[in-house]
């Protein structure tokens, strides 16, 4: 397996490349940025951020990565690696220079993680997770062997990626917040943009519980965003039987549905101890063209 660290950063202040220098990354205009000593690299600056802290609170990141590490939604993970891998066939790229994936909403890395022990063992590869939430990328470095990184985990913001122009092969965006003209810039051409998303079933018995009504779904029309064409759809779905409260709250938890839901149907789910629900996702592939 061979893994070769990500290089092609750029300065959130200007847009220049960044070199690693050291144990700090910087650009040609002297913009600085040090590498915290567990491994990553903060690359949001305080003008892209809207709140103190943005994104997954430590709390949130510890339920998600307790729920993903007892391996719920590993049938999510395996069918996120199998596309990429798959992409990977078909632009013959197997055994030659280096293939490189952008986590665009990492979280603590599950899905990265996932992506780098699937890969062919001749393939290199370099990985790079991000996600607004600096605690989510504490998360995912603390993970990572020092001696030998999967990834170069940074906390940076989909809406100004930190990444060199069409420097990337695949951009994953799980469950996340797609900015679609970042991705077409990052991407190089030919290069696939991953989305994965709820399908109309998911979690559906469980937003049962919490919610008075459920809203319709949503139909399944691909709205091609400029710069993508639409490669190919596949669905994933089973059936998911959790066990103690501990376990549905963390489930709760990684949910846009723990702010969505009110007190009243937080509390509903509180009281269970068992929850039989499904999984539906979706997984979108689309081309930068």
């Amino acid at each position: 397996m061979s893994t070769d660290p990500f290089q092609a950063l750029e300065c959130p202040l200007d847009g220049e490349p960044l070199a690693l220098a050291g144990n700090a990354w910087r650009c040609a205009a002297g913009h600085s940025f040090d590498i915290a000593k567990q491994g990553y690299v903060n690359l949001l600056p305080v003008q892209q951020k809207r709140s103190h802290d943005p994104g997954d609170s430590k709390v949130m990141v510890a339920a998600r990565q307790h729920f993903l590490s007892a391996g719920h939604y590993q049938p999510v993970a395996e069918a996120v690696s199998q596309a990429v891998i798959r992409r990977i066939e078909e632009r013959q790229a197997v055994g030659k220079p280096t293939v490189s994936c952008l986590d665009a909403g990492c979280g603590e890395g599950y899905y990265l993680r996932h992506l780098n022990h699937a890969m062919p063992a001749l393939q290199s590869r370099a990985l790079i997770g991000l996600d607004i939430s600096k605690w989510a990328v504490l998360a995912a470095a603390k993970q990572d062997n020092k001696q030998s990184p999967i990834s170069r985990w940074v906390v940076g913001s989909n809406a100004h990626l930190p990444v060199q122009a069409g420097s990337m092969d695949s951009v994953l965006c799980m469950f996340g917040f797609p900015v679609y003209s970042e991705f077409v810039r990052v991407l190089k051409q030919g290069g696939m943009l991953l989305q994965v998303e709820a399908g109309p079933d998911h979690l559906r018995e469980l937003r049962e519980i919490i919610y008075p009504t459920l809203k319709p779904g949503r139909a399944n029309t691909e709205k091609v965003a400029e710069g993508f064409a639409h490669h190919r759809t596949d669905s994933l779905r089973y059936p998911l039987a959790l066990t103690g409260a501990k376990k549905i709250a963390d489930l709760l938890a990684m949910t846009p549905h723990l702010y969505r839901a009110s007190a009243e149907g937080r509390a509903r789910a509180a009281a269970l101890e068992a929850l039989d629900t499904t999984v539906d996702v979706r997984l979108v592939q689309w081309l930068r063209i």
